[in-house]
């Protein structure tokens, strides 16, 4: 019973601790949000999508560790937490934006460390011996928020075509809930990574003005096709291997 009531007790400490970072987290978002409006005084759409993004993420992440329950939440995720604190950061700027024209420089500034970080997290976690699935799919979301907010943030300039880069992610999790074989496991791919990585920087190029607009054009639609092989590649491999095939459950 002793030894119970202690290891009890320290779930509900670890427990506490690791709720206590995610809160940490969005508090940072929010700290990042204060020191934005007072540098460029963010409009009520920055400041309503930058503060709806950290609630929402702390709301899903704490709901996600209470279920997985980690020893600790682990430095790789520190990491990729501060990385979603900047993305908050670009996603309070994006929607500004339809106000009025965000300073590109700390756009770029915020975004060019958010997809730095991206190569951070997973060689820590590598390192330190605590890759976990909760911390895969947490660097996995933040990365496809991202993309989303920059789509449309250079969509606003090159049409709305451009939001099939970001949205592909989600139209992917949405058919796997028609196709659950969709939902089987990968292999290690690094043409996917690398794909998912260009993506990001491809996007962001075209965003910071400082190239003719034809020229991103022709950068964005390279990331585009090159997004649309990288899904089409992972389908095809998926299908091959389903015995479901395309039938709809």
């Amino acid at each position: 019973m002793a030894l119970n009531n202690t290891y009890d007790a320290y779930d509900v400490r670890t427990a506490r601790s690791v709720q206590q970072e995610t809160a940490v987290g969005a508090g940072a978002m929010l700290l990042l949000l204060a020191l934005l409006g007072t540098a460029i005084g963010l409009g009520t759409a920055g400041w309503l999508a930058g503060a709806v993004f950290a609630f929402a993420t702390w709301a899903v992440l704490s709901r996600a560790l209470h279920q997985s329950r980690p020893p600790s939440f682990g430095p790789a995720n520190r990491v990729t937490l501060g990385r979603t604190a900047l993305v908050g950061g670009v996603t309070a700027l994006v929607a500004d934006s339809f106000r009025d024209a965000p300073p590109v420089p700390l756009l770029v500034g915020l975004t060019a460390v958010a997809l730095v970080l991206d190569g951070v997290d997973g060689r820590v976690a590598r390192r330190t011996g605590t890759c976990t699935p909760l911390g895969a799919r947490f660097d996995m979301e933040v990365d496809a928020f991202l993309i989303l907010v920059l789509s449309v943030y250079v969509a606003a300039d090159l049409g709305p075509w451009v939001l099939l880069i970001g949205a592909m992610r989600y139209v992917f999790v949405a058919a796997a809930r028609v196709w659950p074989w969709l939902t089987a496991p990968l292999p290690p791919s690094t043409a996917r990574k690398t794909v998912a990585a260009l993506q990001g920087v491809l996007l962001l190029l075209a965003g910071t003005g400082l190239l003719p607009r034809g020229v991103s054009a022709g950068v964005v639609t390279v990331a585009l096709g090159l997004l649309v092989w990288s899904f089409g590649r992972d389908v095809r491999w998926l299908r091959r291997r389903s015995p479901a095939g395309w039938r709809i459950r």
